[in-house]
């Protein structure tokens, strides 16, 4: 729903609303026509192309363009270019607008929303729905939990047809509607399934004054360890509005996700990293990222780890935690007492190497003067400290 749960085993590619909408209209689903402009001349073009009044939204991966003035209604081409004028370049939650997409204003009687999320703990797809459609689905479940209806579907036989009956029916839609609202729930079933979606929702889904169904506004979020499977989806995400550490580190093959502490953390194993986070926490701290460098940590690897990682001016610290299984300690500790030679900034870092030669990686360490520690938890609160002795 919205932003579905932090999973760092697993990163995410959200799209922009006009891709959303282009996936889903290949599978049956009723979206407006509509067309993208990246200046006021474009936005003129395309609502003469339209016709009648338009609305001019702004693309971004944000929430809130409403409120932040991204979305605007126009009655003529004109109208549209001045709006269009406005939105782009504006600043949404410090992102810059640098598109619109124009399309077909609706006259709206009713709306609902209606969405597809993984759910992680059941294992299963999971279709939400309310009829209280375009608002943030996250405060309703907040205010009004008995709105939304939550209903899991069988991993293996997926949608049923009274399972389509039965969101209908919760939502209250009219009798003549059911038909097509089965196809579009079907439809968005299909691409949440076929796209490896975490999430595929339509917020709104509307009931037009003309007794229609349309998709007014539309989310997808791909998961990003299953894009191998869809090279064409691939295309399709915006490396403008990621964060430029998470696109280094996936080039580099990095499993990375930024967060918003003060310690970077450097780990080997997607586990050790959640545990090397949470007695971050537990000793004070708070972690400025998930990083799992991955086997046979060698310098040109941790060289580029680091610099992912201080490329957050927010970090004070390094915690670095590396199990030598089939990985050497003492070869992990002379990548990185070679990789920090290389780095133009400097912070403390406290290194704990554990398993195979992990004697022979200590003296390493200590000679270079780096911190060491015997346990986790040591590890956790050294970084703490040296974090604070930094702010």
């Amino acid at each position: 729903m919205g932003d579905h749960p932090f999973c760092p085993q697993e990163g995410e590619v959200k799209l922009q609303e006009y891709r959303s909408k282009e996936i889903l209209a290949r599978y049956g689903v009723p979206v407006p026509d509509g067309e993208t402009a990246t200046n006021p001349h474009e936005a003129r073009e395309a609502a003469g192309r339209i016709g009648g009044p338009v609305v001019v939204k702004a693309q971004v991966l944000v929430g809130g363009r409403g409120k932040a003035g991204g979305v605007k209604l126009a009655a003529t081409p004109d109208e549209a270019a001045a709006r269009a004028e406005e939105i782009i370049g504006l600043q949404i939650k410090g992102v810059t607008v640098r598109t619109v997409l124009v399309a077909p204003a609706a006259r709206i009687a009713r709306e609902y929303y209606l969405g597809l999320i993984l759910d992680r703990g059941g294992q299963t797809g999971t279709i939400i729905a309310s009829a209280e459609g375009g608002v943030e689905i996250e405060e309703t479940a907040k205010t009004d939990p008995e709105a939304i209806l939550r209903l899991p579907l069988h991993p293996l036989i997926g949608l049923q047809e009274h399972q389509v009956r039965r969101v209908a029916f919760f939502l209250g839609l009219p009798a003549e509607l059911r038909k097509d609202f089965g196809a579009t729930l079907r439809g968005l079933y299909a691409a949440f399934m076929e796209s490896d979606a975490d999430l595929a929702e339509i917020n709104p889904l509307v009931m037009t004054d003309e007794g229609r169904l349309e998709a007014l506004d539309a989310k997808i979020v791909l998961d990003d360890s299953a894009l191998f499977r869809h090279p064409e989806l691939e295309s399709l995400r915006d490396l403008r509005e990621e964060e430029p550490s998470e696109i280094a580190a996936r080039e580099a093959g990095i499993n990375f996700i930024k967060l918003d502490g003060s310690i970077g953390c450097m780990v080997n194993g997607a586990g050790l990293a959640m545990t090397t986070m949470d007695l971050v926490k537990l000793a004070g701290g708070e972690p400025a990222n998930f990083l799992d460098i991955g086997g046979g940590a060698k310098a040109d690897r941790v060289a580029a780890a680091f610099r992912i990682i201080l490329d957050d001016p927010n970090v004070q610290a390094i915690l670095i935690n590396i199990f030598g299984g089939i990985t050497r300690g003492d070869e992990v500790a002379h990548g990185i007492v070679e990789a920090r030679a290389s780095l133009g900034r400097q912070v403390p870092m406290v290194v704990r190497i554990v398993g195979t030669n992990a004697t022979e990686a200590a003296e390493i360490l200590r000679a270079a003067n780096l911190i060491t520690a015997e346990s986790l938890d040591d590890a956790a609160r050294k970084a703490v400290a040296a974090a604070g002795s930094q702010a």
